[in-house]
């Protein structure tokens, strides 16, 4: 192929494709949102827990309604009524919200916990996600796990011919079941941060989750306790909401004698999801115990 000349009758050079660009070491290329890269960490992690729903779903179902088939055979004979429903009725609500935050808390310290033990942590922190995106992630998989759960639950409920699951407040029913959800994925998250060993996050379960769950008003109303223990029942955060998810479902509860009570308590654990979220942001963005 003949050179192109210029107007002098000279061959003309060709212009030199210029360098590529690229943006100094440690720039950001996504400045907003990686909406991808959170949905695809959300999707793998809805899909690990999915994958073995016989235990992550339907086993930890059973086991809570275990619970309600024998209290409801224990305490319910005789036609027991607690805040005017059936002992049945009354006990429903707190073992289904019970059962959401266990598996909440269960799901959110696992994924984390694991890739530290078998050296797969740099696949959650080499990806391009801040921190923010990562732990939003998480503790959404978290949720959604537990709203598998608490489905799972309630439809198994209304089988036990002494259950009456008819909503009262849905405001309350939707708001302290995701905010007990979020609370314990979002301590499950920080559990799974400080473990270094499976034996540590069992110890959280056993000696916090557990105890807190069940002396939490699940099984009776604290107006029967001494007054002393009702005071460290109202410390508990876990009362609040067993106690506001009854609520939407009974519209009745031992939060206070008003709905005004109810709503503060609401408030209340919407601040200390926030706080406690800004704290999980803090320690996973300073690298404790992930980054040498």
């Amino acid at each position: 192929m003949a050179d192109q000349t210029n107007s002098t009758g000279l061959p003309a050079r060709t212009a030199m494709p210029q360098p590529r660009q690229f943006p100094a070491k440690g720039a950001p290329l996504i400045h907003q949102v990686n909406w991808v890269g959170l949905k695809t960490l959300y999707m793998k992690e809805v899909k690990r827990f999915f994958k073995v729903q016989t235990q992550t779903i339907w086993a930890p179902a059973i086991t809570t309604m275990l619970f309600l088939v024998i209290f409801s055979v224990a305490l319910g004979r005789g036609g027991r009524e607690v805040l005017g429903v059936n002992f049945a009725t009354f006990v429903a609500p707190g073992l289904i919200v019970m059962g959401m935050m266990q598996n909440a808390f269960a799901n959110a310290s696992f994924s984390f916990l694991s890739g530290k033990i078998q050296g797969t942590i740099i696949d959650f922190l080499m990806p391009p996600l801040s921190e923010g995106e990562l732990m939003l992630a998480m503790v959404a998989a978290a949720v959604t796990r537990a709203v598998l759960v608490g489905l799972v639950l309630a439809g198994a409920m209304l089988l036990w011919p002494d259950v009456d699951l008819s909503v009262a407040h849905p405001w309350a029913l939707v708001w302290f079941g995701l905010m007990g959800a979020v609370f314990l994925a979002l301590l499950g998250f920080l559990s799974s941060i400080w473990a270094e060993k499976f034996d540590h996050n069992a110890a959280v379960t056993n000696f916090v989750i557990a105890p807190l769950s069940l002396l939490s008003g699940t099984f009776y109303v604290i107006d029967n306790l001494a007054p002393a223990f009702q005071t460290i029942s109202r410390a508990n955060p876990f009362f609040y909401v067993i106690s506001g998810f009854r609520f939407g479902f009974l519209g009745m509860s031992d939060i206070g004698d008003t709905n005004l009570a109810v709503l503060h308590s609401a408030i209340g654990l919407g601040v200390l999801n926030a706080a406690l979220a800004f704290g999980v942001y803090l320690v996973l963005r300073s690298g404790w115990k992930l980054k040498s």
